[in-house]
């Protein structure tokens, strides 16, 4: 939900995370008076729009508040996330309950409904409903979809779209489709709805209403909504299938148990939101503590926990995430996992989102891995599983690590053309910092030491190739290839130390110390006064220019104890990113007019300043991005910190978001609570 719009909530639509409406009706009558809540543009007559009072957010939840006549009503969406539950984690819904207080003792009757936009293809769709037992069902799809296939916007066609309740003592369920004034205008008139589900027509949506009785102090309702896949992924050209079909084969069996969890679910997303908020908040302040809980949804909605789809077999367990908007890779990054999120930044949500994420990259799961280093660290073995099994088939055919498992998600078929996009120390890098971050934080050596001759492999191509650094790409490929990159020689030092660590292979070790001896102590890689790290080396590469670099890619070193680098270097960069201020936070680098809140966190936690301050002065940029009231995206990794070439006042403007929306990887901000508390401490 666009933040500009929460004002107007109960005439405002939510949308996908790429920018498409999504029809969510929600009305409540009162007594005789039927109010809209939400995503109601055109009510039937005698409808008036709720007053919106106030909006909040917490890691799991978004919370509207509306007045109807003296009642007070809470519409609230919760996506659970139960890092270590693969069950919960893997249903791919999100709860929306309504509460109703200060009623007088009113008859009250609560009704929702949603339309074929949620199936990403408009005039082609099937619905059908059901009941069994008190669990009533619709169920929408796209006929004749193709298996892995999506729309232009990003939405997957293949699956189906859920919107399910369930009646009780308290309530009665009542259903109906057809077209939305028609159906809208019998709920206004009289609380309930026919029974009446013709065949779908294009237009029609699909409600259910819920009688709550008179409500002398308060009640509420609960809906289900989602996306299932029968066939998630593509994972070399076997189907892999979502963890909770191990238990529940279809959809309406998945959705009745979703609804039968919802105290639990609920009760664990109260205790994570406090311990969040809580550790957060007295780690680094209220403003951090903002940033990271915006952050999780978004983070987790991209994890798709998978089984294969022919044995159901729990022990195969394989998370994918695809590279959301900015390119849409199997493992560099994400997942199509149904998520539901509203972003709100003050009382009345400046910047509130709705995200319905759908895949993996390498250089997205590193800045993405924080938040599972604290959460659940196994999530950082299962999410290089299907990496990493791929390249033990010899079908990647270059020295270094390759990017992604597959261009399009969710088509995890590997390149074994080679025609991968190449970043090759960047990703080397990578696998061999995350192996030893999953053996660090999980006390286990045993994965890594079944894969030791790939990991080994790859610490050699550092030792060739990760010093005299052919010109390249690194993971921000927009701003196009760089020989001796510094922050590519980091990644390379620090693999190489991650790897000794690894294995105990103290020559590896011994390099990769050399390469940071060259590169700060012996000054190849800073400028003459030894006051920051240059964007390349040696010193005549950067023609003359007193160029710099966020140096991200020395958090590791910092994080996993690796002392690749002497403290001097951390300090050194503390002191200079203040002098590199921009209007809105630092830049990336000395190229560019935008930042990337990941790697500023990165920094902010390896090279926190004295007494905090340029922690705290990357974090409060953030912030202030985040609540400038400039955005109507889903929280992006990247903004313009100060004036571009192209700065016309449009998108380009300062404050504003720059592409990225919605991606994984701001479980990256994470970083400072992953370094002040450690492994698994919010797990």
């Amino acid at each position: 939900m666009p933040g500009s719009l929460v004002a107007n909530l109960p005439s405002s639509s939510p949308q996908f995370w790429a920018g498409q409406n999504l029809t969510l009706g929600v009305l409540a009558r009162v007594g005789e008076e039927t109010f809209s809540l939400l995503g109601v543009p055109s009510p039937p007559s005698g409808v008036r729009p709720a007053a919106v009072s106030s909006a909040e957010y917490t890691s799991t939840h978004t919370i509207f508040t509306l007045t109807a006549g003296n009642a007070t009503i809470k519409v609230d969406f919760l996506s659970p996330v139960s890092p270590s539950n693969y069950l919960r984690q893997s249903l791919p819904f999100s709860y929306l309950t309504i509460s109703v207080s200060n009623a007088d003792g009113l008859a009250v009757q609560i009704y929702a409904d949603i339309d074929e936009s949620w199936t990403g293809q408009s005039g082609s769709t099937t619905a059908n409903s059901s009941t069994s037992g008190q669990t009533s069902v619709f169920q929408l799809s796209v006929n004749d979809a193709t298996t892995y296939t999506q729309n232009a916007m990003d939405q997957a066609l293949w699956g189906e779209t859920i919107f399910a309740a369930r009646s009780s003592n308290s309530s009665k369920v009542t259903l109906q489709s057809g077209g939305p004034a028609s159906v809208r205008g019998l709920f206004a008139s009289n609380g309930t709805l026919s029974g009446s589900t013709p065949a779908y027509g294009a237009g029609d949506v699909v409600a259910i209403a819920q009688d709550l009785g008179p409500v002398s102090s308060s009640a509420s309702v609960t809906y289900a909504i989602g996306y299932t896949r029968d066939a998630a992924v593509n994972y070399l050209g076997q189907a892999r299938a979502s963890y909770y079909t191990a238990t529940y084969k279809d959809s309406t069996s998945a959705v009745s148990y979703f609804l039968d969890d919802y105290a639990e679910a609920a009760a664990e997303a109260s205790a994570m939101d406090s311990n969040i908020d809580s550790k957060a908040t007295s780690t680094a302040g209220t403003n951090y503590s903002d940033i990271v809980s915006l952050s999780v949804r978004q983070a987790y909605g991209a994890a798709d926990l998978t089984i294969p789809a022919d044995t159901f077999d729990t022990n195969d367990l394989m998370l994918f995430l695809k590279e959301i908007s900015s390119d849409g890779n199997v493992n560099t990054g994400m997942s199509f996992t149904f998520l539901l999120i509203l972003r709100v930044q003050d009382s009345l949500g400046k910047n509130a989102l709705v995200v319905l994420t759908s895949d993996s990259l390498v250089d997205v799961i590193y800045p993405t891995f924080p938040i599972f280093y604290v959460m659940d660290p196994e999530y950082i073995r299962l999410v290089l599983e299907p990496v990493v099994r791929y390249l033990e088939t010899g079908r990647w055919p270059s020295p270094w690590t390759i990017h992604d498992i597959g261009s399009s998600y969710p088509n995890a078929i590997g390149h074994d053309d080679g025609k991968a996009e190449q970043q090759p120390i960047e990703e080397t890098g990578n696998i061999l910092i995350l192996a030893y971050a999953y053996t660090l934080a999980t006390n286990s050596s045993t994965w890594a030491q079944s894969h030791r001759a790939l990991f080994q492999g790859y610490a050699n191509y550092l030792v060739t190739d990760g010093f005299n650094i052919a010109s390249q790409l690194s993971t921000d490929d927009g701003e196009g290839p760089l020989p001796n990159t510094t922050n590519l020689a980091v990644k390379a030092a620090v693999g190489l130390t991650a790897f000794g660590a690894l294995f105990n292979e103290q020559n590896y070790t011994n390099i990769g110390l050399g390469y940071a001896n060259e590169l700060y102590n012996n000054g190849l890689a800073t400028d003459p006064g030894k006051t920051h790290f240059l964007l390349q080396y040696p010193e005549s590469l950067n023609n003359g220019s007193d160029t710099y670099s966020t140096v991200f890619n020395l958090y590791p070193d910092a994080l996993l104890g690796l002392n690749t680098f002497p403290q001097a270097a951390f300090e050194m960069q503390a002191a200079f990113y203040p002098s590199q201020q921009a209007t809105a936070g630092v830049p990336l680098d000395s190229r560019v007019p935008w930042a990337k809140t990941d790697w500023q966190l990165f920094a902010a936690s390896s090279s926190p300043g004295p007494d905090s301050s340029t922690r705290d002065l990357f974090i409060n940029d953030i912030h202030a991005f985040i609540s400038n009231g400039l955005n109507t995206a889903p929280f992006s990794d990247r903004y313009f910190v100060r004036p571009g070439p192209t700065d016309t006042g449009g998108q380009d403007v300062v404050g504003g978001y720059n592409a990225y929306r919605a991606r994984p990887t701001v479980g990256g901000h994470f970083a400072v609570l992953a370094k002040a508390l450690g492994a698994r401490s919010l797990g």
